[in-house]
């Protein structure tokens, strides 16, 4: 018999699966999988796209076979794990095709729709991505979302790398916080939803405020070191990018890593990653043996730690711009060590750990959780919130916040009955709402009464409906993390809530500068006033109290 060719068997495999191939043809089916041989078969069954060594290179695979679009507008995202990520306007689920050795087994979801995002614009922008802020409707939950082109190779592997690296640690301590991602098939775009870090990065805060104390740095890096040690001891991840600016906090004080992207997988907790087809990452923080070119595993990763602790504590990068990595790469220099007539013995030590220039004298992560300056402050109880919300000045965050907070409630009150139905969530069992003399405390009579209201100025029929005009909001800091918002507008004749002023604005919001809407024929105005404070959940803000005036 005539060896069969590869397409032949794939084409008979395809038939017998859908269904379209009889059952006399399945034995004939089983002699062409042997004839063909297990391990040519075995080359088109593996997975088309490896996150971390991209495609081998004898391999004639366009790139573009490292993902499928779908007619139901999916976009299925290959890995090597055998797993296939589907992705599309709902969300994202990762199903396993037959078991692994790998850690990713078993299927998950995330629902984590596009139309249940309110995005209010950039907030940085890096070289592979573009990063929003943005509210999920149905939580009330602020978010940072991560928007990436899947038709670039380069950054769809990163964006591989990092949906796998979050979506097994979708909570662990030290590592940003990830909620979900989808698919937008008008712009070609996967956004990966995350945690919002309303403090910046250990590089704002580095430029306002020059260097960080040291109890508090002491305090950061153990729960960095947390979330390091997983990624290295059950992740099996190298980082490749820890830095200040990929160091994050929140206003609670809380420091978390994020940037997976450039992540490398290694097989077991003593694997080396090879060397030049993986020379990426920020240069300036590479370990000796990343700049060599030379096989490197972990150690790598602390290196870059200890780098990123010498800029927080000192102010200044140890190397100048005319030496960078230069000097890594001369064994017979030593490592940049902070003064230790300005440090203590124990920073200094720390410091000196990280930077041994040989590899395998670097402590591990799990080793440094135990360093004396790592014990040194435990039971200082340092108020991480606390310096956080002193670096940054805190009116302009709150009045981001009160602007983004503001929009979506009225994009709510004034949008469709679907929509609507989500402001119950608003509200906990002890807020209050107060109207015309009025009052009501609970989360199912407050919304009953803004029910009321809202059908009140719909009208009769939708040429009668009233919108709110935004003119004014006002915000204070109320207690230690929630904030006073007071909002002052009208009412008029239309279907589109408005804003004015030049604050944060939603996606798809018309300009207000732009209508020609006669002000002087409004039919009222109205004062309101909320309290928002933090619910359980980062991001998330519920109204404790509420007070609405309406006057003709």
């Amino acid at each position: 018999m005539t060896r069969p060719t590869n397409n032949n068997v794939l084409k008979l495999a395809t038939r017998y699966s859908l269904g379209q191939a009889p059952w006399s043809e399945y034995s004939a089916l089983v002699e062409l999988f042997i004839m063909a041989g297990l391990e040519e078969l075995k080359k088109k069954l593996t997975p088309l796209f490896d996150a971390e060594k991209g495609f081998s290179s004898g391999s004639t695979l366009d790139p573009c076979d490292s993902y499928t679009l779908s007619d139901s507008r999916t976009v299925n995202l290959l890995s090597r794990s055998y797993g296939v990520y589907s992705i599309n306007e709902l969300g994202l689920q990762k199903c396993t095709s037959w078991p692994t050795d790998d850690l990713d087994h078993g299927e998950k979801t995330y629902k984590c729709a596009s139309h249940e995002m309110r995005i209010f614009g950039a907030i940085g922008r890096g070289a592979s991505s573009v990063v929003q802020r943005a509210i999920h409707i149905p939580t009330h939950r602020i978010l940072a979302l991560k928007k990436i082109n899947i038709f670039e190779k380069e950054k769809r592997e990163q964006l591989l790398t990092e949906i796998r690296t979050l979506c097994e640690a979708p909570c662990y301590q030290g590592l940003v916080e990830y909620h979900g991602a989808f698919y937008t098939p008008d712009s070609g775009q996967i956004s990966i939803a995350l945690e919002y870090m309303d403090g910046g990065s250990l590089a704002d805060v580095i430029r306002v405020q020059k260097c960080i104390p040291e109890p508090v740095l002491s305090s950061m890096f153990q729960k960095l070191l947390h979330g390091l040690s997983y990624l290295h001891g059950v992740r099996h991840l190298v980082h490749r990018d820890i830095k200040p600016a990929n160091l994050l906090v929140n206003l609670k004080g809380e420091p978390k890593i994020t940037d997976f992207g450039i992540s490398a997988g290694l097989e077991n907790s003593v694997a080396m990653v090879s060397n030049c087809a993986t020379f990426v990452g920020t240069v300036t923080y590479m370990s000796p043996e990343r700049i060599r070119n030379e096989s490197y595993s972990y150690p790598a990763d602390i290196w870059s730690l200890g780098l990123a602790l010498f800029e927080c504590g000192t102010g200044e990068f140890p190397y100048t711009a005319n030496e960078g990595p230069v000097n890594l790469m001369l064994q017979d220099d030593p490592s940049p060590s902070p003064p230790n007539h300005v440090f203590s013995p124990e920073f200094c030590s720390f410091i000196d750990a990280c930077l041994k220039k040989d590899a395998d004298s670097r402590p591990t992560a799990v080793q440094l959780l135990s360093h004396p300056f790592i014990t040194k402050y435990e039971d200082a109880r340092v108020d991480l919130g606390a310096f956080v919300q002193s670096v940054f000045d805190p009116t302009q965050r709150m009045k981001d916040l009160a602007d983004m907070l503001t929009i979506h409630y009225y994009l709510l009150f004034d949008g469709p009955d679907e929509l609507w139905q989500h402001t119950r969530t608003f509200y906990n069992e002890c807020s209050t709402f107060s109207f015309s003399g009025k009052g009501c405390i609970g989360p199912n009579d407050i919304f009953a009464s803004l029910s009321n209201i809202r059908s009140t100025l719909a009208g009769e029929w939708p040429p009668e409906k009233l919108v709110h005009v935004v003119e004014k909001v006002q915000c204070r800091v109320h207690g230690r993390d929630g904030v006073a918002i007071r909002v002052s507008g009208s009412f008029i004749v239309g279907n589109q809530f408005l804003v004015c002023g030049d604050g944060v604005q939603a996606e798809g919001l018309p300009n207000f500068k732009d209508l020609s809407i006669d002000m002087s024929r409004r039919m009222g105005t109205f004062q309101e006033q909320f309290i928002m404070e933090p619910g359980n959940v980062i991001g998330r803000y519920l109204i404790t109290g509420q007070e609405l005036y309406i006057m003709q």
